[in-house]
């Protein structure tokens, strides 16, 4: 059984990784630019640092996003055997 939490941080992940793609076809962008001569090296190199920042706060908060959804899993997976544990318990009362 998946939550809504999970499957929530899920879409999260896809909508960030939408994102990444989005800012590399950016630096692709600058580069076909800077390659025709509409703009400078350095101008190009400022705007290609910039973006990869970017980048490495989406990967950031993609790990983390991936560490809550592990542990939320560990969660559910400990509360069913909660359940399970209870329920042997009562049946082994009833006898």
């Amino acid at each position: 059984m998946m939550s809504r939490f999970i499957k929530r941080l899920e879409k999260n992940i896809k909508r960030i990784e939408r994102n990444i793609e989005k800012e590399e076809r950016q630096i692709a962008h600058y580069k076909d630019k800077c390659e025709q001569g509409k703009i400078t090296k350095a101008d190009f190199t400022i705007k290609k640092n910039t973006i990869e920042e970017r980048i490495k706060a989406f990967k950031a908060r993609i790990r983390t996003l991936q560490g809550l959804i592990a542990k939320e899993k560990r969660h559910l997976e400990e509360k069913e055997l909660e359940k399970q544990k209870k329920q042997e318990e009562k049946e082994k009362n009833k006898e």
